[in-house]
């Protein structure tokens, strides 16, 4: 590691903890010419996620844009901002996972419904209309339907 103030090469390590959550290691080094300290991070490189659309466009996954959607679905339920985020996290597990650097928002739209199916009912049925695009009351309850008949 490069001495920040004399760019030495060499550097030697005096103190290592876990930061994060043990997801970052935290390294106290000293340099071996001039004998000042500095600090480094080390954590594990995480390849960005590629989300692709409906219409074929491409984006970085974002973690934001998904809680987002849940917690307009989950609005006005009975349903806490810790059960939203283990629902995210879930949902985010399976992504990573997968061991894909490309997913679709179609595989992303059926985790979600997946995950809320088993959260809150009405969420699920507000997410898969919005996610599903239904363009009748028809559509709408044959969707209904399937909840109820899973339900008995």
């Amino acid at each position: 590691m490069k001495c920040p103030y004399c760019e030495y090469q060499e550097s030697k390590v005096v103190d290592s903890r876990p930061t994060d959550e043990g997801q970052a290691i935290r390294r106290r080094r000293e340099c071996i010419s001039c004998g000042k300290r500095f600090t480094t991070y080390e954590k594990i490189e995480e390849l960005p996620i590629i989300v692709v659309k409906k219409d074929g466009n491409r984006q970085v996954y974002d973690r934001n844009k998904l809680m987002n959607g849940i917690i307009k679905a989950c609005e006005k339920r009975p349903v806490s901002m810790a059960v939203i985020e283990q629902t995210v996290d879930s949902i985010e597990k399976a992504i990573f996972n997968s061991l894909e650097n490309e997913i679709t928002s179609v595989q992303i739209g059926e985790l979600v419904m997946n995950k809320l199916k088993d959260v809150d009912e009405v969420a699920y049925v507000r997410f898969a209309s919005v996610y599903r695009q239904f363009k009748d009351v028809n559509s709408f309850m044959d969707e209904l339907k399937k909840i109820l008949g899973e339900n008995k």
